[in-house]
């Protein structure tokens, strides 16, 4: 296409940068179409609609390159990975990696870009955050304690065995040291997790109105309107409490039967998923502690000893750290760099400071 009266012909450069822009576009929506595949209701017309939002800004790149628009381009390594991972696995790391993407977006920066695409991503980046959330609480509670159990497994029966591995007792009671170590933690994690979501979950539930109430609101006085002080003990003023309570009594005054005005309807979803349940918390728990306090002992299990056993050790728990720490960045929209690094810079801190007490304690009594 010939440039009309008054415009400019692209550079290369500029061509080379807008045929990306497109595919990087085309890539983005293709993610947000896969991952609405995976949905119904709500969550897959927002996504349909991010799709559509990705597509107009296509549109805006195929104008500019007009007749240099070129073969199809591959979308960024990381758009591509995004869509790999829509297609196989809809999951919340998915949206969380898509709100980073978003949050990367270059159009502010770029003459060539509109002001409302520019704004359109970081509307996005907000919009992928909301679902992200959605997901992050559904899983929040059980992945909470599957994060901290391993996290604990690696570190404390690595750190146990080191120390007693210091002290130059034989690898058989290393070895044992080691798995009492892993009962014992995972158990006492189990049983902790169990008390602790429980509890929180019961003092959530005795906030919640009690459901008996609702019956009883078409036969209070208007006069006295006890209904007040129920809004004034939530946080309301007393003129707010008044007015709002007034207000409840008289639909319920003219309706034909009560209505819910001081508690809900139950219902249709636990109120309180984000906490987790206890038996969930519980068995994640014991599980995931259990599989991070095993690395530190293969090495023994398989026959190893001294200085070799304790190298293997801690390269598999410094592996499992890293990973451990990626998976929270991710999920947490952080960078997953370091959030890996910093999980193990203090696992592998805390292990070191019992290997160091170890030779020590190991010096004094030989």
């Amino acid at each position: 296409m010939t440039p009309g009266p008054g415009e400019r012909t692209p550079s290369t450069r500029e061509i080379r940068r807008w045929r990306q822009y497109l595919a990087d576009e085309q890539a983005e929506a293709a993610v947000y179409r896969d991952l609405a595949n995976r949905r119904a209701g709500e969550e897959r017309q927002i996504l349909l609609a991010l799709a559509d939002a990705e597509g107009r800004h296509e549109e805006h790149w195929r104008q500019l390159l007009g007749s240099n628009i070129g073969s199809p381009r591959r979308g960024a390594l990381r758009t591509r990975f995004l869509a790999l991972l829509a297609r196989r696995f809809g999951s919340v790391f998915v949206l969380a990696l898509a709100q980073r993407a978003e949050g990367r977006s270059p159009y502010n920066a770029d003459a060539d870009a509109t002001n409302a695409m520019a704004a359109d991503e970081t509307v996005h980046e907000e919009v992928v955050r909301g679902l992200a959330a959605r997901g992050r609480k559904r899983l929040s509670g059980t992945f909470r304690a599957a994060v901290f159990g391993v996290n604990d497994g690696l570190v404390s029966n690595l750190a146990l065995v080191l120390g007693i591995g210091a002290t130059g007792v034989p690898a058989a009671t290393i070895l044992f040291t080691g798995i009492a170590g892993l009962l014992a933690g995972a158990l006492s994690m189990g049983a902790g997790e169990y008390v602790s979501v429980r509890s929180q979950r019961e003092l959530l539930e005795a906030s919640t109105p009690a459901a008996p109430a609702k019956s009883v609101l078409s036969h209070l006085d208007l006069a006295a309107n006890e209904l007040t002080l129920v809004y004034r003990a939530r946080g309301m003023s007393e003129d707010e409490a008044e007015a709002h309570a007034r207000g409840v009594l008289a639909t319920a005054y003219a309706a034909t039967g009560p209505i819910s005005a001081v508690s809900p309807q139950a219902p249709t979803h636990d109120e309180h998923e984000a906490i987790g349940t206890g038996t969930g918390a519980a068995l994640s728990s014991f599980c995931f502690f259990a599989s991070g306090a095993l690395l530190p002992v293969l090495p023994y299990l398989f026959g190893m000893s001294g200085y070799a056993a304790i190298i293997v050790a801690t390269i598999l728990v410094g592996v499992a750290l890293l990973a451990t720490g990626a998976v929270v960045g991710l999920l947490s929209g952080g960078p997953p760099l370091k959030r890996a690094l910093r999980q193990l810079v203090i696992g592998l801190g805390a292990a070191a400071v019992t290997y160091l007490l170890g030779l020590v304690f190991g010096t004094t009594l030989g």
